[in-house]
């Protein structure tokens, strides 16, 4: 059975950047394989592990799409051009596999692709003992309801009223939405005094988090985002990668 960790928060607060170091320090552990998904139409999470999603859920509906009548001309299903395209857009590593949702392409919105995505989520997720969903930014992600059940919700704000109010939106969605977690950890990124807020206290209770964890801002974690660096590669004794790695240990241990 996997454990399968979510990361969702406000725009620019850095859940791609943590997506990417709970996978790091995964590996690290010897928690293999990991299937990583980038559920964020603007994708980047293949970057920041030093992969290139050249294939994507929203680029394989656009093709089923244009090649469904021919393929059908001979003898191929619609769902096995589906299987098919799916199978392509799945980037195989060392240590883990990544699969990303894309931007839909032609005409049509992004329930189709979401809907493919959930699909994809059910059928392959269970092959690998831990997968990491990077959600898109904002409350769209939650509300489209890519899964129902995970094992870890983590909710990401830096220090600011706005992202930490933020928190309490997500957590009121997701009650709303219904979906399910085992435990819900809320993560204060980018700390320049070092001290998580005050008002963390507030958030927590009123979200029963099970734990709340500062991050600091650091230099090689930013140098690292802004050059699309691999992010497999940050060093071990990096303070954000090693309050990270608590996490994972608490999550394998």
């Amino acid at each position: 059975m996997s454990y399968f960790i979510a990361i969702t928060g406000k725009g620019g607060v850095g859940k791609t950047t943590i997506s990417g170091l709970i996978v790091k320090q995964l590996l690290a552990n010897n928690c293999t394989p990991v299937l990583a998904i980038d559920a964020d139409p603007n994708s980047c999470l293949d970057q920041n592990l030093g992969v290139t999603a050249t294939h994507t859920v929203g680029r394989a509906r656009e093709e089923v799409r244009l090649e469904a009548a021919d393929a059908a001309k001979n003898g191929i299903s619609k769902q096995e051009l589906l299987n098919l395209k799916i199978s392509e857009s799945l980037v195989e590593s060392e240590g883990f596999d990544l699969i990303a949702m894309g931007r839909p392409e032609g005409a049509g919105c992004y329930c189709y692709a979401n809907n493919v995505l959930k699909s994809v989520i059910a059928e392959i997720a269970g092959q690998y003992p831990y997968v990491v969903l990077d959600n898109e930014a904002g409350l769209e992600n939650l509300s489209r309801r890519i899964v129902q059940k995970v094992d870890m919700l983590v909710l990401v704000s830096d220090a600011s009223n706005a992202g930490m109010q933020t928190l309490v939106r997500l957590y009121e969605l997701a009650r709303e939405m219904d979906i399910k977690y085992d435990k819900l950890l809320l993560i204060v990124n980018r700390l320049r005094s070092g001290a998580i807020p005050a008002k963390m206290d507030e958030i927590k209770a009123i979200t029963g988090a099970d734990a709340v964890i500062g991050l600091p801002d650091d230099l090689e974690i930013a140098d690292f985002a802004e050059n699309s660096k691999n992010f497999l590669e940050i060093s071990d004794n990096n303070p954000v990668a090693q309050g990270i790695d608590a996490i994972v240990k608490e999550i394998v241990g």
